[in-house]
Formats: C-alpha cells, sequence, structure tokens
C-alpha cells in the first residue's frame, strides 16, 4: 500500500515534479562548478603580492611577470596588468580595477541560475499545490459521499509538489549565497593586496600622483 501510495502521488504531480527536477539538476551542476572554479581560483592574495615585490625589487619587473605567467589565478592576472601598465598611479589603478572586474564577471558565470532557481523553485512547487487542490476538490464535488479516498490524489499531488519546490530552492540559495560571499572576499583580498603593489616606491609609476 505505501509503494502504491507513493508512486501515485509522483504521478499525479508528474509535469511540476518534472520541471523541479531539470530545475534541481542545473542548480547542482553549477554549485559544483563554481566549487570546483572557486577552488582553482583560489591563491593568498597578500603573499602572493609580497612575493611579487620581492622579485620586483631583486630582479626587476620582467622577472615578476615571469613568475606571474605560473599562475593562472585572478590576483595573478590583476599584478600582471599592473606591472605592464606604464603609466602613472591613476592609470595603474584603472587597469588593476577594469582586470579585476573582468576576472570577478568570470567567477560569476552561471551563479544567476542559483538565484533564479531558488527564487522560482517554491513557487512552481506551490502551482503544484494549488493544481492538487483544485482537483482533489473536483473530485469532492463529483463524488459527493465517496470517503477520503476521492481527494487523496490530489492532496497527493499538493503536498508532494511543496516538499519538492521546497527542497530544491533550498540548497540553490544557500549555493547562490555562498557563491556571492566567496566572490565578494575574493575580491576584496586582492583589492587590498594590489592597491600595495601599486603603492610600492619599487614599482615605476608607483609613487605618481
Amino acid at each position: 500500500m505505501t509503494e502504491f501510495t507513493f508512486r501515485e502521488m509522483f504521478l499525479q504531480g508528474w509535469p511540476i515534479l518534472s520541471i523541479l527536477l531539470i530545475a534541481s539538476i542545473l542548480s547542482i551542476t553549477v554549485i559544483v562548478d563554481r566549487f570546483l572554479a572557486f577552488r582553482s581560483a583560489h591563491l593568498n592574495a597578500e603573499r602572493f603580492v609580497g612575493k611579487i615585490l620581492n622579485i620586483v625589487e631583486t630582479q626587476g619587473v620582467n622577472a615578476a611577470l615571469t613568475y606571474c605567467g605560473q599562475f593562472p589565478q585572478p590576483v595573478s592576472m590583476v599584478v600582471q596588468s599592473v606591472l605592464r601598465e606604464s603609466g602613472n598611479r591613476e592609470a595603474k589603478e584603472r587597469t588593476a580595477q577594469n582586470t579585476l572586474q573582468a576576472q570577478i564577471l568570470e567567477l560569476e558565470k552561471n551563479i544567476p541560475i542559483l538565484g533564479t532557481t531558488g527564487s522560482i523553485a517554491p513557487f512552481i512547487g506551490l502551482f503544484g499545490t494549488v493544481s492538487g487542490i483544485i482537483k482533489a476538490f473536483i473530485d469532492m464535488a463529483t463524488h459527493a459521499g465517496g470517503g477520503v479516498e476521492v481527494v487523496a490524489a490530489g492532496i497527493a499531488e499538493a503536498l508532494i509538489t511543496t516538499a519538492v519546490g521546497l527542497s530544491v530552492a533550498i540548497p540553490a540559495v544557500i549555493g547562490y549565497n555562498y557563491c556571492v560571499s566567496r566572490i565578494r572576499r575574493m575580491s576584496g583580498e586582492i583589492d587590498v593586496a594590489v592597491f600595495r603593489l601599486i603603492e610600492s616606491s619599487n614599482l615605476p609609476g608607483g609613487q605618481n600622483r
């Protein structure tokens, strides 16, 4: 009886459940993809810039650029743009901000999918709930006095779509907040470290105002 009941619940709500299943797979894929991307992009910005300043002081800018070329992380890309910029301090700051923004946009790729999924999944589940309750009332009106079995399918559809909608939305919202927080923290760390690089007296143009 239990197996039949669960089977009927899914059969009754399959159109809504199919949409939620696709949304769930998509959001999980994005979460895993962004987690791997953040892991690959992580590099201690303060330590890296300290190393670059030491190389610039002892070996020159070209050696520092060669060292940066070994790292594909965002902080390395921003540092390279600063080292290649021959202008004054303002030009270096502008170049650093533009490069950092480009790196952040790359890290933000597909993250809006999580926000959208977290926002609409409960409403999709609610739509299934409403349609299930409507079906239950129609069945009740059609089979007056038929007992609880008459409305069981509609109520089951309403309950299962609500539960699945929430189970899809909650991980998506958590993943979205994690990604936004991780990007904000990484951006701030790079910004502070690169500012230290630009301010350095050993960097050509670093003291120009």
